[in-house]
């Protein structure tokens, strides 16, 4: 086993072993758990089989294997940018829905004197 494979299966069972404690912890919504667990569980069966690594990077399209696991890796984050993307967007509105209403209520104490 070279050391491309050895770092790629040491990386990717620490970052599962990593989000099974912050899922435990309740430090990690299960949302995003899934794409993470998922995702290491596909690096580690990549890395763990050379041959599935081999014809899944030949079916793509990707002539050097390890390439794939990057792709992998770019694509995760990919995805969680985009999820956090979305989460703050309806926080940004959601804020401004707030910040209207208070603004409405103080308008409404204002209005009623002393």
């Amino acid at each position: 086993m070279d050391w491309t494979r050895i770092i790629s299966l040491a990386l990717s069972i620490g970052i599962f072993a990593f989000v099974v404690w912050l899922i435990r912890e309740r430090r990690l919504r299960e949302k995003y758990a899934l794409l993470w667990l998922s995702t290491s569980l596909f690096v580690i069966l990549l890395t763990v089989s050379r041959r599935i690594l081999e014809i899944a990077a030949q079916s793509i399209g990707i002539y050097y294997p390890p390439a794939l696991l990057f792709l992998v890796g770019v694509l995760l984050l990919l995805m969680v940018n985009i999820g956090h993307s979305v989460s703050l967007s309806r926080l940004s509105e959601s804020n401004q829905k707030l910040a209207q209403e208070i603004a409405r209520l103080k308008k409404e104490l204002e209005d009623r004197g002393p």
